[in-house]
């Protein structure tokens, strides 16, 4: 079973979201609360973006 996104509303009103795994494992979540489902959106739009990226050590 593939991952899936759920956007949700925070104890303030206002938009979070997380990653699932298919296994129903949390394995991702927002930083950060958006005031619009939009930015909600766009935030993990940003990430899904980025996912591909080159991983980096920074503890050397």
């Amino acid at each position: 079973m593939a991952g899936k996104w759920e956007l949700y509303t925070d104890k303030g009103g206002e938009y979070r979201f997380r990653l699932k795994a298919g296994n129903g494992e949390i394995i991702a979540l927002s930083s950060e609360s958006y005031t619009s489902k939009s930015g909600a959106l766009n935030g993990i739009d940003s990430i899904r973006r980025n996912a591909d990226s080159e991983i980096v050590e920074t503890d050397k």
